[in-house]
């Protein structure tokens, strides 16, 4: 397909935050409003979103998504609302047919910036990391983000638009997978199981093992548990800042 010309040096960044309304026929994501953009010459467009604001432990794991227009996966949806299973078979299909970045938030940029700057970093980090540069970019929730282009702020737009919907699963299913990878180098955590979300099994093992650094000090579940060991990190365990290869 052909690109539109780039625009020219100097030219203004809009953003906007929208709210779309949830009709009927927006049950699921759809790639209509992405359709609409490319017909007004505006290519490439992608897709953001991020996973793991809540938990107690791990990094934010955010990804940018500029899908074929042509070979748009089936069953695209908010990664909320499907299995492990489908994720996976989503996540292939994405990483297989479309342009993809993750980039990660460690949880020692989280305690010193906060979860929502780290959030917005990680997602910037994850457009910029795309082989392809954009010129529209749809990131999930009411922030927007520098991504040096302009940028629409959907809410809930990982239940609307395709492109966002593809950045959700790619998100979870990156973050799940190193999640499951720490409950190994950690046993007893259970960070396999609860991906370091809130659940009576994790307040256990804080309680009787203490925190890891891989757990966010800024939160007060884990800053109650810091007077006590934390854990020595192993070095094959280490999540370091940035981009990640799929």
């Amino acid at each position: 397909m052909t690109r539109p010309p780039s625009p020219r040096p100097g030219a203004s960044r809009t953003v906007r935050v929208v709210r779309l309304p949830l009709g009927d026929d927006d049950i699921r994501p759809t790639f209509r409003r992405e359709r609409a953009a490319l017909k007004r010459g505006v290519w490439p467009i992608a897709g953001c979103d991020e996973a793991g604001r809540g938990p107690l432990a791990g990094p934010v794991v955010a990804a940018a998504v500029v899908l074929d227009p042509q070979r748009v996966p089936r069953g695209l949806d908010d990664s909320k609302k499907l299995d492990p299973q489908t994720r996976e078979k989503l996540h292939a299909k994405i990483c297989a047919s479309a342009q993809v970045a993750v980039a990660i938030a460690p949880p020692w940029r989280i305690d010193r910036d906060n979860i929502l700057r780290a959030s917005l970093w990680a997602l910037a980090r994850a457009v910029a990391c795309l082989p392809v540069r954009p010129q529209l970019v749809f990131v999930d929730g009411r922030d927007r983000i520098d991504a040096g282009c302009d940028c629409q702020a959907v809410i809930s737009g990982d239940a609307i638009l395709s492109s966002i919907a593809a950045a959700s699963i790619v998100a979870k299913v990156t973050r799940d997978r190193l999640m499951t990878r720490l409950g190994l180098l950690y046993p007893g955590y259970g960070f396999e199981h609860h991906k370091g979300y809130s659940v009576p099994e994790h307040f256990e093992a804080l309680a009787r093992l203490g925190p890891t650094i891989h757990h966010r000090r800024s939160f007060a579940p884990v800053a109650a548990a810091y007077g006590d060991v934390v854990t020595a990190d192993l070095a094959t365990g280490e999540i370091e800042e940035g981009a990640l290869p799929l």
